[in-house]
């Protein structure tokens, strides 16, 4: 196939390091503008003073933090064990929130939130670390002295910052599942295959309003206005995917914004709703906000990379399922620069698959899979320093969180699936 011989043309960089664009705070950013021109950068905020930030900020600062407590130099951490106790009830409240008297609507709503499908958890598990970042501890569980009442209902505030965030989630994939008329979701059936696209519709629409309840519980108008904005914006991101004309269909630009939209925007403002019930103050919750737009769109980076050289059984749905679609992403962008003879190709569309064919051909000569991972590396340097910009701690519980959280870039942009 033309694709098994383009991609065998794919090259790594020798002697670069997961964080080898990780620069000194010395560092001209006037070096890196070019190379880093779609990576948006927004106000840093610093000792109480804000200036505009182009360059990767070093972690050394939350390496001073860890070097403070020996004990936690040489643990390996895995930030999923760090709140498994925690997202075990975060998994049994949300299979209680989706219960419906229907029983129709019931199977449906329960879908993927059933044992063995839950999926990574991988939200809920940032937003739990990110509580306990922000100096937010989880108090004993019986007869503990380390939190009192008020820590307690903190705690479980934002608990259900998490669960409201992944009914969201989870409504947004069965609504793409019917818009893309995808059969396959984490390894099984997709909903609307199983039980039909109405159903389907239907079942997100009731995750949704479950999510609305919970929100509406925290009587936090902030925090709601957040949570309104991401559904807004999954809205807009799925709308731009649909409705784009050629022109918008080459333009860097626009597969930033709208990825922002679709994947990054619920996770950033997720985070910030953490900083804000939390009453950390307006720059903290900008950081939070900062490391969840930046971890969004290293992971959606990586997901581009992987629709075109995973498995349909490491991705748990089809494999080249973005560019059968129709759907142009980085990979595909940044080879476009390479070979603008390509443009033509994106233009008349992928419903030939001799199109497909020849754009995965010129995708192997090109760099776009490398400059995609480097884009994803860039955005994930940006977050873990977002996480090395928080006021210092001397706080072991906090100082591990905020390790995890950086973990986590790490393995967002290595994972394989």
């Amino acid at each position: 196939m033309l694709f098994c011989r383009g991609f065998s043309r794919i090259r790594t960089t020798p002697g670069k390091s997961l964080f080898g664009f990780v620069l000194s705070r010395r560092t001209d950013p006037s070096l890196f503008l070019l190379s880093n021109q779609y990576v948006y950068s927004t106000i840093k905020v610093r000792s109480g003073r804000e200036t505009l930030s182009w360059s990767f900020p070093s972690l050394l600062g939350l390496g001073r933090q860890i070097h403070q407590s020996s004990s936690l130099i040489e643990e390996q951490l895995d930030p999923f064990s760090l709140v498994s106790d925690e997202l075990s009830l975060v998994a049994n409240r949300l299979r209680a929130m989706v219960i419906a008297e229907v029983p129709k609507l019931a199977s449906a709503a329960e879908y993927f939130f059933k044992l063995g499908v839950e999926g990574k958890r991988f939200r809920p598990t940032v937003l739990l670390l990110m509580a306990t970042a922000l100096n937010v501890h989880i108090p004993e569980s019986v007869g503990g002295g380390v939190g009192d009442i008020v820590t307690t209902e903190l705690r479980t505030r934002q608990q259900s910052i998490a669960e409201i965030t992944e009914m969201i989630h989870v409504a947004s994939l069965l609504h793409d599942d019917v818009l893309d008329d995808a059969d396959k979701r984490r390894g099984i059936g997709s909903l609307n295959a199983v039980m039909g696209n109405k159903l389907a519709v239907l079942a997100g629409d009731f995750l949704l309003s479950r999510a609305c309840v919970a929100l509406a519980a925290l009587k936090n108008t902030e925090v709601v206005s957040l949570v309104a904005t991401v559904v807004e914006n999954l809205v807009m991101g799925e709308t731009m995917q649909m409705t784009t004309s050629s022109e918008q269909r080459c333009s860097m630009d626009y597969y930033m914004q709208k990825t922002y939209y679709k994947t990054a925007s619920l996770i950033s403002n997720s985070c910030k709703a953490i900083a804000l019930l939390a009453g950390q103050t307006a720059e903290v919750a900008m950081l939070a906000f900062e490391y969840g737009k930046n971890l969004g769109l290293a992971f959606q980076l990586i997901d581009d990379v992987l629709d075109f050289t995973g498995t349909s059984a490491s991705l748990g749905k089809g494999s080249l399922s973005d560019i059968q679609q129709g759907i142009v992403t980085a990979p595909i962008l940044f080879a476009m620069e390479e070979f603008p003879q390509l443009h033509a190709i994106v233009y008349q569309g992928f419903d030939n698959p001799e199109n497909i064919e020849i754009a995965l051909e010129y995708l192997g000569k090109s760099h776009g899979m490398e400059r995609t991972k480097e884009l994803a590396m860039k955005h994930a340097n940006l977050a873990a320093a977002a996480i090395d910009s928080l006021p210092e701690s001397n706080d072991e519980n906090v100082i591990r969180s905020r390790r995890a959280l950086v973990d986590l870039t790490q393995r967002v942009i290595t994972r394989n699936k």
